[in-house]
């Protein structure tokens, strides 16, 4: 029997069913409107998340594939609405998240005329994900899709994009059987690996273990826990990856990432035997690649990590195994290492720890150390934080204390925008969750639109974003390269408890660190989206100094 005819737009959204696909994040546009029609007959399996900007888009299924694992789905109009996803897909790029964007194209017959909105995405987007393709013909749509899933969830985990013609997903084809889910392809480590390994630790004096990265399941980070906790072996986690080692555990050291505790810098510079697991050993990670020389580090090196691109691309290393986190986590759970001999510098290490993420005092009335002890005991341990880019994050990284996996979505490459509709994913995805969502002032306006969003889909997330007035990362560094001559870096910003109001969410002002807890435990009770408004002194630049003493030192300086 010959089978029944589709359109390329309906066989694409079989395919995307037959993978698994629950969740599509879309702006919507013309060039695939019979994706969106496919969409409306899968609607009972599959459901769609219409957003206010690509960029939130890109961004929510970004935080989708890091929440679940599994690639998140963005799909967006040609030209205008791919330049706006291209930071989503930046964002999976550095932090190795897998993701599918989808983009409407012009028609075949328009292609190469510099038609409307035309883009060639294969060179555009070459550098920032792992595989751009174009589908030209809808009978092959079954394997571009199914290439798709297995390269952004193998090895090294990221993001791929395929362009879609308009002509090719109106076209009627026979539909094929779709194909079958994909199956993720993961090294696994050797047994000669494994005996090297143990060989490096129990000859070491001052290991130390570094966790980060993606590919980790709730499995993978309770084996690797539980040998940390055997071997009594000290553990930091990557920059944006704290989620990965129950912070209140006694191994667990703190966050190597930007504004690491000096003394936690000093045990990874000092340590004889460091083991990294998952993390690409990054910029953030390393403070400005200082802690680990290139291309020998002083420290033997064990680093395991997915991609075998990654291995020695940097950083030559005393053991490169090239291995997927559950793959390594599982057989880790195999092996046991004696580590008596520095038991008591695993508890020095969690003192300095502890003392490093006690409470601070800052200028102004609202004590932002203050409100994350508030959060360490009210939130509880599996609810989720997402947050942006900036100085204001410096609090959540140092002060609070993630415990359960995958509780911090975060972007390790800097961007801005990310909180908000990340912790509308973060809703969506566990509505059952607490999730609350940080953003600056400056970063609440990049993609505070996606607050339309949470009220459509009516995703209750809490948004706090913390006002001072300017964007804060960029004026403390002006102070300290060019003190005293600011420019460019102060906002005026709108009243955005009243935005939050205008939108129909719940929306409130904190000035003191007294009105903290009460208006948090309204928001949480209002029964829709709600925002806090934290205003805090511009001084409280950081949480180890102010802008004043960052121009004195500055000006001090020869």
């Amino acid at each position: 029997m010959n089978p029944v005819a589709k359109i390329g737009g309906h066989l694409l959204v079989d395919a995307l069913d037959a993978q698994g696909v629950d969740t599509v994040f879309c702006v919507p546009g013309e060039s695939y409107l019979a994706v969106l029609d496919g969409l409306y007959e899968a609607r009972e399996r599959i459901r769609l998340i219409v957003c206010r900007h690509e960029g939130g888009a890109a961004y929510m299924a970004e935080a989708y594939g890091k929440l679940t694992g599994t690639p998140g789905i963005c799909m967006v109009t040609r030209g205008p609405g791919a330049a706006n996803a291209s930071i989503g897909v930046h964002t999976a790029m550095q932090d190795s998240t897998p993701l599918i964007l989808f983009i409407g194209q012009v028609a075949s017959d328009c292609a190469d005329r510099e038609a409307f909105q035309e883009v060639d995405y294969r060179r555009m987007y070459a550098p920032l994900a792992k595989w751009v393709a174009q589908i030209d013909r809808a009978d092959r749509i079954p394997e571009y899709i199914s290439r798709a899933f297995h390269t952004a969830m193998s090895g090294r985990k990221g993001p791929v994009v395929l362009a879609l013609p308009e002509d090719m997903l109106a076209v009627r084809t026979p539909a094929a059987k779709p194909p079958g889910k994909y199956r993720p392809v993961q090294a696994s480590p050797s047994q000669a690996s494994l005996r090297a390994l143990e060989s490096l630790l129990r000859g070491a004096q001052r290991p130390l273990a570094i966790a980060g990265g993606s590919g980790w399941n709730a499995q993978a980070r309770q084996q690797f826990q539980h040998f940390a906790e055997q071997a009594h072996l000290p553990v930091a986690c990557a920059f944006r990856f704290q989620d990965l080692f129950d912070n209140n555990h006694p191994n667990y050291i703190g966050d190597a990432g930007i504004g690491i505790n000096p003394r936690l810098a000093g045990r990874i510079g000092n340590a004889d035997v460091l083991l990294v697991a998952g993390a690409r050993l990054g910029e953030a990670t390393t403070s400005g690649y200082t802690l680990l020389d290139i291309p020998c580090p002083r420290q033997q090196l064990i680093h395991v990590h997915p991609g075998a691109e990654e291995l020695g691309s940097v950083y030559q290393g005393a053991l490169l195994i090239n291995s997927g986190m559950a793959e390594f986590a599982d057989a880790l759970s195999q092996t046991r290492i004696d580590g008596n001999a520095w038991r008591e510098q695993v508890r020095e290490a969690r003192a300095e720890y502890e003392a490093w993420s006690a409470p601070v005092t800052i200028p102004g009335k609202l004590q932002m150390g203050e409100v994350m002890r508030f959060l360490n005991e009210r939130l509880p341990a599996d609810a989720i934080l997402t947050n942006g880019a900036g100085n204001y994050t410096a609090w959540l990284h140092r002060f609070y204390r993630y415990r359960g996996f995958r509780t911090q979505l975060a972007p390790t490459g800097g961007a801005m925008g990310y909180g908000v509709p990340a912790g509308v994913a973060a809703k969506l995805v566990h509505p059952e969750r607490v999730v609350v969502s940080f953003s600056g002032d400056g970063c609440f306006m990049m993609n505070g639109q996606e607050l339309a969003t949470a009220m459509q889909y009516d995703a209750h997330v809490v948004f706090i974003v913390v006002n001072n007035g300017m964007y804060g990362t960029i004026r403390m560094h002006q102070e300290k390269h060019f003190p005293a001559r600011v420019y460019g870096s102060a906002l005026h910003n709108p009243d955005f408890a009243a935005l939050a109001r205008a939108h129909g969410a719940h929306g409130e002002v904190v000035e003191e660190t007294a009105q903290f807890a009460p208006a948090f435990e309204r928001a949480l009770a209002a029964g829709r989206p709600a925002l806090l408004e934290l205003r805090i002194d511009p001084r409280a630049i950081t949480p180890g100094t102010t802008l004043d003493a960052v121009r004195a030192q500055a000006l001090k300086a020869p």
